[in-house]
Parts: structure tokens; sequence; C-alpha cells
């Protein structure tokens, strides 16, 4: 017997899918007081952002694990949305894969999907005072949640609204367990700013094993195994053999924000106008 599709509420403002909102809902308040002023931790990110200066660079690695997301093949089903939030056990209402309803400028649908874009110049990093959040020298950005105090400067500062406070401490059944799979990886505390990680916990173990993530199922993120339509695609962007760089080479993808100079992980396939 099929369930009731469930539906989420996201702090994500529609306008335009190149320009998301940059804070979640109530941040606007908070983000006015932090970062202005010469002593402010963003005031060294703003000037780099606005100046062109060149942001810190993290190690190269052997890896850069990065996601391609076909906006053209992508029908709504939320499919991303519900594995993440049952594999990563998220709080219903603070999704980490979102998925909202977009127009073209003709008036042609589409839908809009996004998870943490794994920014290579990630302004989360920049501001961060204590180092709890970090670019690993495979491109994935990832928490110490053993380190973050709670400060919610990486949420004010990312530009894509992928970043999500606990407020508090959960008790709460996840709904999407166990149909659209079972938690892989602990609750986070209260009091900690948490986010997509690629699903780090199955590309780790599963590269001890030989396996290829972006290749084998349990090597790869939730989101990108649980899509019906192929709507995503992952792996090594610095394989020039990977499904994914073979997608990067042989269609046009943006990045979003790309005046910020992010360098953004995740690229997408924009729609097509229709007929």
């Amino acid at each position: 017997m099929s369930k009731k599709k469930p539906r989420v509420r996201v702090n994500l403002k529609r306008r335009d899918f190149l320009t998301v909102a940059a804070t979640a809902a109530g941040s606007a308040v908070v983000a006015q007081l932090v970062t202005t002023g010469p002593l402010s931790p963003f005031s060294e990110l703003k000037e780099a952002q606005l100046t062109g200066l060149e942001t810190k660079e993290h190690p190269p690695g052997e890896h850069h694990w990065g996601m391609v997301i076909n906006l053209d093949k992508c029908i709504g089903c939320e499919y991303c949305q519900r594995a993440c939030s049952a594999v990563n056990d998220v709080a219903p209402d603070k999704p980490w894969n979102i998925v909202v309803e977009d127009r073209t400028e003709t008036g042609h649908k589409f839908f809009f999907s996004r998870p943490c874009l794994h920014c290579q110049h990630a302004p989360c990093v920049e501001v961060c005072p204590v180092q709890a959040t970090y670019v690993r020298e495979d491109g994935i950005v990832i928490m110490d949640y053993d380190r973050c105090i709670g400060c919610r400067y990486c949420e004010v500062a990312c530009p894509f609204d992928a970043r999500k406070f606990n407020w508090e401490e959960r008790a709460d059944e996840n709904e999407f367990v166990p149909t659209w799979g079972v938690p892989e990886v602990e609750r986070r505390p209260r009091g900690v700013v948490e986010k997509c990680t690629f699903c780090n916990h199955r590309i780790d173990p599963a590269l001890e094993k030989g396996l290829v993530p972006g290749e084998h199922l349990e090597a790869t993120p939730a989101c990108v195994n649980v899509c019906p339509v192929g709507a995503r695609t992952f792996g090594d962007m610095n394989d020039p053999d990977s499904n994914i760089s073979h997608v990067l080479k042989e269609n046009p993808t943006l990045q979003l924000r790309e005046e910020l100079g992010t360098n953004a992980s995740v690229y997408y396939i924009p729609p097509r106008e229709g007929v």
C-alpha cells in the first residue's frame, strides 16, 4: 500500500534559481549584526569577493568529488530529499536537499534541486571562528560537530541556504524511515549547524574496499541512487574517465552564483525552454 507523499516546508524564498536566497528565514537581523564593521569575521571575506582577491585554497587531493544535476530531467518527485532525510536522519522541517518548482523566463516549468554545493572557496569555511567546518582534500565541505560552538556565522555566510541550525535535542520519529532508507549516521546534537555531506560516511569506507563512488551503490550518495530518472550524476571530477567527467564534457553546465567565486562542486544542466 502506497503512503501519502510527505511534504516539507523549506526556508527558501523563490526568486530565480540563479539567485538562491542567501540566508534562512529569520536570519536577516542576525546577518546585519554580524556582517558589518571592520571587526566582523565577514569583513575579509566580503572584501575579497568585492575586489576579486583570491580566497584560501585547500590542498589538492587525489579525488575531487562532485555532482551534476540535470534540471531538464528532474521531475520534482522529491525522492532525493526523502532518501537524504532517511539515511542522514534529518529533521523533517530542515531538509538538507530541497526541491522547488520554478519557471524559465518564457514560463516553462522546471524543478530546481539543491544539496550543499561543496564550494572550493566556501564562505562558510572562511567565517568559522573555530575551524569547525573545512574543505577536505577531496573537495567535500565537512562539519566537525565537536568543535562547532553554534555561532551560526556559517549559516549566514552560505549564499545558498544550505545549512540548518539544530535548535533542539531531537526526539521525533523520522517519517521517512524505513520507507526511504534507514539512518546510517548519528543524529547531530543540539546547538550545532548541519548540512549535506555528499554521504561521506559511504565514500570513505567504500574507497578502502576498492569501490568507486558514482558507480557502486554503497559508495554513492543516497540522493543519487534513488533518483528514478537519473537526474543526478556523482563521481570524481579529477578522473577524466569517470561518468561525471563525461557528463561535464558533453553538456553545457553552470554553477550557482558563479559571480561570487565560490567554485561549487555541484554543476547544473539548465532546463530547456520547451516547445
